[in-house]
């Protein structure tokens, strides 16, 4: 009972993390390398404005993630625009952004044990024997409803209609006269918006440290190629997947084997399928 109910919680927890990711990518083809440190900025960004300018912590949450998708758009325009379609130039020029961020962070004293926020809620129940934190519940009935919401927004709103589209064909959407650019900017705001909500449900659980942004970025990856670049649902799937073969190597191996299980599934989706489960690149036979 504890492997199904804190596998799920886990695989909630690694679908949170990778949403952001994957819909970046999902629209833009722009492999958002700065996802980690996105993840970061905006847990450190609700503390400075709860604990620093004494606001509310339900309105220094809004602000945060409005700074969040603030910065995002702001990467995009002013330079990951400059080097789209340079698949290299993407990476290297959103890992940059990234780096610098969690370096500047760590340069500036954001750094130790010290800097936490709240749960949302104190407390803990009972679930066939396991004991749970309700702030663990909650976040998994937001990752639901978030999950839900997207699928909605992208399917019955002008907006969402129109990124689903860049999705597809961004040359028939070209046609269409949606415009790329503008598309891949908010795609980039909501991506960075997604990746504030996953480390405001997850962060309090914790510490805020610049640490966690690789480990962010590492899972994300993770789950976005065993899922298959691009594919939303893929993602989720993936992360059920590596969620659960996390805790049964918690369980029955060791904790500090977590990360080897992510960067194992990497390795053999490249080698088995490097397409990922739902994706839709050109296998290797395909390309030769």
């Amino acid at each position: 009972m504890e492997i199904i109910v804190y596998g799920t919680i886990n695989s909630v927890s690694l679908a949170l993390m990778a949403l952001g990711f994957a819909m970046v990518y999902g629209v833009s083809r722009v492999p958002n390398f700065a996802h980690g440190a996105l993840y970061i900025i905006c847990g450190f960004s609700c503390w400075i404005i709860m604990n620093k300018l004494g606001i509310n912590y339900f309105f220094s949450i809004f602000l945060a993630l409005a700074i969040n998708g603030l910065i995002g758009a702001l990467m995009y325009r002013f330079v990951l625009i400059r080097v789209r379609g340079m698949n290299i130039s993407e990476i290297i020029g959103s890992y940059a952004i990234g780096l610098a961020i969690l370096e500047g962070l760590r340069w500036g004293g954001f750094k130790g044990m010290t800097y936490t926020l709240p749960v949302f809620m104190e407390g803990s129940i009972i679930i066939g024997g396991v004991p749970v934190d309700y702030h663990r519940i909650l976040m998994m009935l937001i990752g639901i409803f978030l999950v839900a919401m997207l699928w909605i927004f992208t399917h019955y709103t002008k907006i969402g209609l129109a990124l689903q589209g860049m999705a597809q064909d961004e040359r028939a959407a070209l046609m269409l006269g949606i415009d790329s650019d503008l598309m891949a900017t908010l795609a980039m705001a909501f991506g960075a918006i997604l990746a504030g909500i996953a480390a405001l449900l997850i962060l309090p659980l914790g510490n805020i440290v610049v640490e966690s942004g690789y480990h962010v970025l590492i899972m994300s990856i993770a789950v976005c190629i065993v899922g298959g670049l691009g594919s939303w649902m893929g993602a989720i799937v993936a992360a059920f997947l590596i969620g659960f073969t996390q805790i049964l190597t918690v369980v029955y191996i060791g904790s500090h084997f977590q990360m080897v299980v992510a960067i194992l599934a990497i390795i053999l989706t490249l080698i088995l399928k490097p397409s990922g489960l739902f994706g839709k690149q050109h296998e290797l036979e395909e390309r030769v």
